[in-house]
């Protein structure tokens, strides 16, 4: 009863305030309230005979993350990631993004909270992808992500999840750092600004955790991780510019979209070229490439890493201080738009030439 209770007023809230249909609310409330319903202290999973001991493993080491996390990091000291949730599932949900066959800018839509962002997000595929089909239909570019993790943002406490116990050590710290990271700053409506702050505290984040706690092939790994990262962000970034100098140029409908299909060719050999060459065949994007790549899934990418070379200049002249960086951060989200950009662009400007 008491679900219902706190989902009435949440219900209500989102009706009035947001732009989807009461459907689309019933299940996002339903699908949060779920996560909360199996939500436990980790104190107790880590006790319970009946969690498999590798899954109890893998909690120890993310409640050992967690506390490094506010204590070394000045992340929020609270009870998100202090509990365990098992979903049964493989992702907590799907995000869908959608373009239109002409543009490179992400399509919005406006929540309660959260303000306009450049996707909608489902907790049950089947409906992500439904609706991704219906975007098609109607002519745009789609896309699906799914989704590991998620932010409330302070509103309830994120629990660790079956969806990504398993990862890694860096993936593990890096999703977990990145996830607090939103309850520091968050700006309603600018999610580029938002993911790209988080993306900059997780990366911080995981070389400060590694220089503890980890081993040195750990390190390299992970600066050989970070490597490819900004090589897949500068190659999807250069396919996103060239389609935007293409759909803004001269030329029929038509002929941009022929121009539109050699650009996608381009960039699967590019990546070919890539993975074959300076990675030395590593494969960890193939699946990436295979997958619909067109207008939503390059811009998309732009979402988490466009500003991090900003915030990387902004974190290293407050003396690589976290909190320095986050009251920095805090006074940046607070400027009007227009002003908060030109910062950030001015900021990226000063980055070295690698950052970006």
């Amino acid at each position: 009863m008491k679900w219902l209770l706190l989902a009435a007023p949440l219900l209500l809230a989102a009706m009035l305030a947001g732009c989807a249909s009461p459907a689309y609310y019933v299940q996002a409330i339903g699908g949060q309230l779920q996560i909360l319903r199996a939500s436990r202290p980790l104190a107790d999973a880590l006790v319970d005979p009946a969690v498999p001991a590798d899954v109890r493993q893998r909690l120890a080491v993310a409640a050992q993350m967690r506390v490094f996390a506010s204590r070394e990091l000045g992340l929020p000291d609270n009870d998100s990631y202090r509990k365990y949730a098992d979903l049964g599932r493989p992702y907590v949900a799907w995000d869908v993004f959608a373009a239109k066959p002409l543009s490179v800018e992400l399509k919005r839509w406006c929540f309660p909270i959260a303000g306009c962002v450049g996707y909608r997000g489902y907790f049950s595929e089947a409906a992500a992808r439904e609706f991704a089909a219906d975007l098609r239909a109607a002519g745009d570019d789609a896309y699906v992500g799914a989704v590991p993790a998620y932010s409330t943002l302070g509103w309830f406490d994120d629990p660790i999840l079956n969806t990504f116990i398993h990862y890694p050590d860096i993936e593990l710290a890096r999703l977990l750092f990145h996830e607090l990271a939103h309850q520091i700053v968050y700006v309603s409506g600018d999610t580029t600004f938002n993911e790209s702050f988080a993306v900059t505290v997780e990366e911080a984040g995981v070389t400060r955790w590694l220089d503890t706690h980890g081993t040195a092939a750990q390190r390299e790994e992970f600066i050989r991780r970070e490597e490819r990262r900004r090589d897949f962000h500068a190659l999807v970034k250069a396919a996103r510019d060239r389609l935007a100098h293409i759909y803004a140029g001269p030329g029929t409908t038509a002929d941009k979209l022929a121009e539109k299909a050699r650009a996608l060719a381009q960039i699967q050999e590019d990546y070919r070229a890539l993975r074959n060459g300076r990675w030395g065949g590593f494969a960890g994007y193939d699946r990436w490439f295979a997958g619909d790549v067109n207008n939503a899934t390059l811009a998309s990418i732009g979402l988490y890493l466009d500003r991090v070379p900003a915030f990387q200049v902004l974190l290293a002249e407050n003396g690589n201080d976290l909190r320095r960086f986050y009251a920095a951060v805090r006074a940046l989200a607070a400027l009007p738009a227009a002003q908060r950009e030109a910062q950030l662009a001015a900021a990226a400007a000063r980055a070295p030439k690698s950052a970006h």
